[in-house]
């Protein structure tokens, strides 16, 4: 496919200019990956080499080693590409310690990392808020690494950042509960910086390619794991994929001047909740989960006055949505519902049909629209 006809995210990125970056939970894995190397051999690799979730190996430098006897330390500083993070040129440190056979691998928060203190986040109270997927992708390297150099695969990993506690006042963290310092995050490996002028205009782009390749049904997503929904569940070819990110109104306003026959609006939870509420742009500094308009939801999906008031009051979007679903209140699809009118009223009687799906973190579907 020719760079003029090629769509998709990848397609999308590459029409913006801007430099791709690495998220806190690639810093991190690529940290563990040297320090347990070192741990086992006496020497670190640098730079180390890792695999991201969708099969990239990129390397990175080693800004700071440490091995004694009883523990080896690697430390990554983060480069967020073009991305405007506020942890961009942080330093992830992972220091890595053995633990008895069977011990598995155990993660802890060490300085300028923050630990869960509130309900509604997808690890429990008193967790170091090392989100799943980081889990995941240190859990496959250390593995990796035992059976490369003959370790048991045992270890204590315990992550900081310097001056974490610092750089978490600037984030959601001290609201949603998450005490300490910074979440080490990420579902790729990859930040996709978002310039919103670029990107917007890639949205663009992303439409006409689509409508030119003869496309009629098109997805905006928020991001990769709701676009792995889509098309598990339309089918749907790269160049129909739209990585609207937080854009939603750009995705909606083009294509009301750009028609599709249908369009469906796909992405997690509590940025739908968003578009539910008129929000057009669902980035976090620019607008918030309203729980009492989703404690107005539940009540008319039948929930009591009690329950709507543990959703006003809920820490998350994702938690007020547990406790619907507990109780059997379809929050999610009334949320699907609900935001799929407002892009109808954005997109002011253009002829496309929308739906609009929800997800949770790992894909699940949690709610969804017909079509109308």
């Amino acid at each position: 496919m020719s760079g003029e006809t090629e769509g998709g995210r990848s397609a999308q990125l590459k029409h913006t200019g801007l430099r791709p970056g690495w998220t806190t939970g690639a810093c991190a894995t690529a940290a563990t990956t040297a320090a347990y190397t070192a741990l086992l051999t006496g020497g670190f690799p640098d730079p180390v080499t890792i695999t991201l979730p969708k099969g990239q190996t990129p390397a990175f430098a080693l800004a700071a080693e440490e091995l004694t006897d009883s523990y080896a330390m690697a430390g990554i500083v983060k480069d967020a590409g073009d991305d405007p993070d506020v942890t961009h040129g942080a330093l992830v440190r992972a220091t890595v310690r053995r633990l008895p056979a069977g011990a598995g691998v155990v993660f802890r928060a060490g300085p300028g990392v923050g630990t869960v203190t509130r309900p509604g986040l997808p690890l429990p109270v008193g967790e170091p808020a090392v989100n799943p997927v980081p889990r995941q992708m240190m859990r496959d390297h250390v593995a990796r690494v035992a059976g490369r150099y003959g370790g048991g695969g045992d270890v204590e990993i315990t992550l900081s950042v310097d001056h974490g506690e610092e750089i978490a006042r600037s984030t959601w963290n001290p609201r949603l509960g998450i005490l300490g310092g910074l979440s080490i995050l990420g579902t790729t490996g990859i930040v996709v910086p978002y310039s919103c002028s670029a990107w917007i205009d890639s949205i663009r782009r992303g439409v006409d390619v689509a409508r030119a390749a003869g496309r009629t049904h098109v997805a905006g997503c928020t991001g990769s794991t709701s676009e792995r929904t889509v098309v598990a569940e339309y089918g749907l070819p790269e160049d129909a994929l739209l990585d609207m990110g937080d854009f939603a109104g750009a995705v909606l306003k083009y294509v009301r001047r750009h028609p599709v026959d249908r369009l469906t609006v796909c992405g997690g939870f509590a940025k739908l909740s968003k578009l539910a509420a008129g929000h057009l742009d669902l980035h976090s500094g620019r607008s918030q989960v309203d729980k009492g308009f989703l404690a107005g939801l539940a009540r008319r999906g039948g929930a009591d006055g009690a329950l709507a008031a543990a959703v006003a009051d809920a820490n998350t979007g994702l938690a007020a949505l547990q406790l619907c679903q507990a109780a059997g209140v379809p929050l999610g699809d009334l949320v699907a519902t609900t935001a799929r009118d407002e892009a109808l009223a954005v997109l002011r009687g253009a002829p496309v049909a929308v739906d609009v799906i929800c997800i949770d973190r790992a894909g699940t579907v949690v709610g969804r629209s017909s079509v109308a």
